[in-house]
């Protein structure tokens, strides 16, 4: 088969599939405009989240029989179009979820904890320990929306903590913590948000959402940053009715999650850079070293599994 890779991913991939007389070329350096001129002569093709595959790029890949996005989501692949046209696509979720589990967990001990305030103090010779006085996980009661592969191994990651958990997934019957969003709107003192961007969940976190919660809460998202309004995320810092927020995505990122977009600095994202009460991250929830080599061999396994066995 002839393998487009549009975005860098660990050369494990590429390297397996070579072995399999497969060609793989590369376009990092390419726009769409550009790859739309060559997507004819590939079968394949290899992307993150580059740009938005619709319904005139996929006319223009004659030939392509699947699609395999390094990544755990596809909303930016107009997935109907491409089963119409009887093209694959892939992802790899489970690539990443440890490491997304890891990274959520680890943001809301360093909320709970003053972490990151409490080093920047110690660095310009501040030893203020009452102002610090943290809090503890033990005993709470977490909410987590969505029990795919994220939100399931954020729950196997809580499990020493002795929480309460709480789990809503709308897309599926039998899983652990089975909840209602009433039950979790009633008693959940942590939010984690584990699902994918649709219409949906398009600034599912909202005014009316934040004030069906009938205790103050802290939120995680390490989600997709569109699933939060941010205004009203930050009107509920502003009033206590969120009392921190865990963010590894953000509403203002651009399309290919690279970087804050142009309209990124607005005096809300001005407002959550300069809280106590918020932990930022770049998107790297799931980007860690081990993750990289499992996403590329989970995609291979994908691919061969379907055209190359």
């Amino acid at each position: 088969m002839n393998i487009l890779f549009i975005d860098t991913v660990h050369p494990l991939l590429r390297k397996q599939l070579e072995k399999l007389h497969c060609k793989c070329d590369t376009a990092y350096q390419k726009n769409k405009s550009e790859i739309e001129t060559i997507i004819h002569k590939y079968e394949g093709i290899i992307i993150r989240s580059k740009f938005n595959i619709d319904k005139k790029f996929i006319d223009k890949a004659h030939n392509l029989k699947f699609i395999a996005r390094a990544g755990s989501g596809l909303e930016n692949i107009d997935k109907d179009y491409a089963f119409s046209k009887n093209i694959k696509c892939y992802n790899a979720a489970e690539g990443n979820k440890q490491a997304v589990a890891e990274h959520a967990l680890g943001m809301l001990l360093a909320l709970l904890n003053n972490l990151t305030h409490c080093d920047t103090e110690v660095r310009h010779g501040k030893w203020n320990r009452e102002s610090n006085r943290g809090i503890e996980l033990n005993g709470k009661t977490i909410g987590i929306i969505g029990y795919g592969n994220n939100g399931s191994a954020f729950a196997q990651l809580l499990k020493g903590f002795g929480v309460n958990i709480l789990a809503y997934d709308k897309y599926l019957d039998n899983y652990p913590y089975k909840s209602s969003m009433k039950t979790i709107f009633k008693e959940a003192d942590i939010l984690s948000l584990h699902i994918p961007l649709t219409k949906e969940t398009f600034n599912l976190v909202d005014y009316y959402y934040i004030k069906s919660f009938q205790k103050k809460f802290y939120l995680i998202n390490t989600a997709r940053g569109k699933c939060v309004n941010t205004k009203e995320l930050v009107c509920a810092l502003k009033n206590g009715k969120i009392k921190g927020a865990c963010l590894d995505v953000l509403e203002y990122e651009n399309k290919s999650f690279e970087k804050l977009n142009k309209n990124g600095l607005t005096k809300e994202m001005e407002y959550l850079i300069n809280s106590k009460n918020t932990i930022l991250s770049s998107h790297v929830a799931g980007w860690t070293v081990e993750s990289n080599i499992k996403i590329s061999s989970i995609l291979f396994k994908k691919i061969t599994s379907d055209f190359l066995r």
